[in-house]
């Protein structure tokens, strides 16, 4: 068949692609909608030239948008990083709410194109990418970033793996944050001075998606029966799990990671029989070093999880006596049943958010119920007071605080040689207020039965901050760092530039706290000591706008702080919120 005239040539290409758009839009349409248009028009004349001049072609001006292609990716990075610093002088005149901030994505790939337009993922993934910016940010594909990293001198903060919308892959998203490398991304991480394993995610077999949270549970407790080796350095869970899902190349986990072994397998349960499959490789060339399975019933799940760990350790170590090899041999539980919810109360926890939260609580409660004296169960129990406490899910912080320390004092009575209760109760205990040298003494302990303990690391450092300890704080914070170096750093960013904060460190600290907020960028705790480090700084009118965003987000603005047991770094801390928002009121009055 011939192709008519009317019939438009589609091809194929690879390209960079831009998208832009402007945060806030239809907020500042609704102000002042001649005034956002007319602002908008002359923002495009300024940026329009740019995208020229870096060998871009404009595809679509839709709304607040610019869609554009470019043939050269570092082109295309140049170009967002002109547009961004020209927007950022043209609003240096500009009242802030009338302000116009582009955010930008960029992403490589191949595009179907006609003579006007271009279409797929490669667009799609653009776009994405643009929703995900802050204001005034790029966000950028892993793509882009293996092909302008050393061509440029930015820096890059790695964003983690994203499921994008109606796009298949994950796509693993790198912020650029800065035209100076002050944050670069570390392509490998060293090997520690000692054997070290990843656990990866098990793939759940049994054909039922509701039993993952089992697979993963099974997994979590291999993980804490390896860690419970002191010999042994092993990867934190919410690291390894961040491949959960994935086809990956061991090497690279190898690499990401910094361990030398990887444990990789799956799990089928199948009525009241489970099937563990397990292979062990060698992270470094990917070679198989181990592959075993293990049949049992479900009233054997303990010991096939002790089964899986002590082979491994067979394996990595063989001239090791197995002595040293321990695991106690007393169950956690009898009750399977009590069990299962424990493991679905974990998953529903580690969101930290209020409706995770009170869902682990449900759950945990029923566990309980089963057996009062499930020592994991009331610790995680614990946690969960401790979020509501410190997020003020409540009207009853007093009677939060008695509930948390009653739930510690039964998993401690019942369980006082488990790493993850002591670690869980010392925390709780340093926060509702009890003696601080025994919750110290506590999460201490912990750490001796399990030196990879991430979490307990983690806990042990924000005790030492309230204690007044800051460069040990932040020790042993970056070591739950190294431990658990692909989880969420907002927390750990928080509490060391807490540390840097205290010990009167400002600029370090300014530093710290604005890694956080490039991980969550309303998340209230960072945005309190952000605006207080500011008003130590001398950054008045800084410390003001984070206050107005804090403002947007929660009517509380200042929390509790009777768990820093300084009381000079409390007033010191309180003493500059307090003025920050009065700065803010100020300026709202005012405008």
């Amino acid at each position: 068949m011939t192709e008519g005239p009317e019939q438009t040539k589609v091809l194929r290409r690879l390209a960079a692609i831009l998208a832009a758009d402007i945060a806030g839009y239809s907020a500042l349409m609704g102000a002042d909608e001649a005034g956002t248009v007319r602002g908008l028009k002359a923002h495009q004349a300024a940026v329009f030239p740019i995208i020229a001049e870096h060998g871009g072609r404009i595809i679509d001006t839709a709304g607040d948008g610019i869609l554009a292609e470019f043939s050269s990716v570092v082109n295309a990075a140049e170009c967002a990083v002109a547009i961004q610093r020209t927007m950022a002088q043209r609003n240096a005149g500009v009242e802030q709410s009338r302000r116009m901030h582009f955010r930008i994505g960029i992403n490589q790939g191949d595009v179907v194109f006609d003579e006007s337009r271009i279409y797929g993922d490669g667009v799609n993934i653009a776009a994405r990418l643009e929703s995900m910016a802050e204001p005034g940010g790029i966000c950028i594909s892993r793509k882009v970033y293996e092909d302008i990293t050393g061509k440029m001198q930015l820096a890059f903060v790695d964003f983690g793996e994203h499921r994008l919308k109606n796009i298949a892959q994950p796509v693993r998203v790198y912020r650029i944050s800065g035209e100076q490398p002050t944050i670069p991304v570390k392509p490998a991480v060293a090997l520690p001075d000692k054997p070290s394993i990843a656990v990866l995610p098990f793939t759940n077999m049994s054909g039922d998606p509701e039993q993952e949270y089992f697979a993963d549970g099974m997994v979590e407790e291999i993980i804490t029966a390896l860690s419970r080796i002191r010999w042994l350095f092993v990867i934190a869970r919410n690291s390894s799990f961040t491949y959960k899902g994935r086809a990956v190349d061991v090497k690279q986990v190898g690499r990401e990671l910094g361990v030398l072994y990887v444990l990789e397998g799956s799990v089928r349960k199948a009525g009241n029989r489970i099937r563990i499959t397990a292979q062990l490789l060698d992270g470094t060339t990917g070679a198989h070093l181990w592959a075993d399975h293990f049949d049992g019933l479900l009233d054997d799940v303990f010991e096939l999880q002790d089964n899986v760990a002590s082979s491994v350790v067979g394996v990595i170590e063989p001239t090791l006596q197995a002595a040293e090899y321990h695991r106690s041999t007393q169950r956690p539980t009898d009750d399977l049943t009590a069990y299962d919810l424990y493991l679905q109360a974990r998953v529903a926890q580690e969101s930290a958010d209020r409706e995770g939260t009170m869902r682990a609580l449900e759950l945990v409660g029923r566990a309980l119920a089963r057996d009062p004296n499930y020592g994991s169960a009331l610790a995680v129990a614990t946690r969960c007071q401790c979020n509501i406490y410190l997020s003020v899910w409540t009207n009853d912080l007093e009677a939060t605080r008695q509930e948390g320390i009653q739930l510690a004092r039964r998993a401690l009575r019942v369980a006082d040689a488990d790493p993850y209760v002591l670690a869980n109760a010392a925390y709780a205990l340093g926060l509702f207020g009890e003696d601080i040298a025994t919750a110290i003494a506590l999460v201490d302990r912990s750490l001796q039965l399990n030196p990879s303990f991430a979490r307990g690391w983690y806990q042990s450092g924000t005790l030492r901050l309230w204690a007044g300890q800051y460069d040990l704080a932040i020790e042993h914070l970056e070591t739950s760092i190294r431990l658990s170096p692909r989880e969420s750093r907002k927390s750990t960013y928080l509490t060391i530039g807490m540390g840097h904060f205290f010990a009167r460190r400002g600029e370090k600290a300014a530093a710290m706290f604005g890694l956080s907020l490039q991980e969550n960028a309303n998340w209230p705790p960072t945005l309190r000591f952000m605006a207080s480090c500011l008003v130590h700084l001398g950054r008045l009118e800084e410390a003001g706008e984070v206050v107005n965003r804090l403002r947007a987000i929660t009517p509380i603005l200042i929390p509790s702080a009777a768990h820093w047991r300084i009381s000079e770094d409390r007033d010191y801390y309180v003493d500059g919120l307090r003025t920050a928002i009065s700065v803010a009121l100020k300026k709202a009055r005012v405008d």
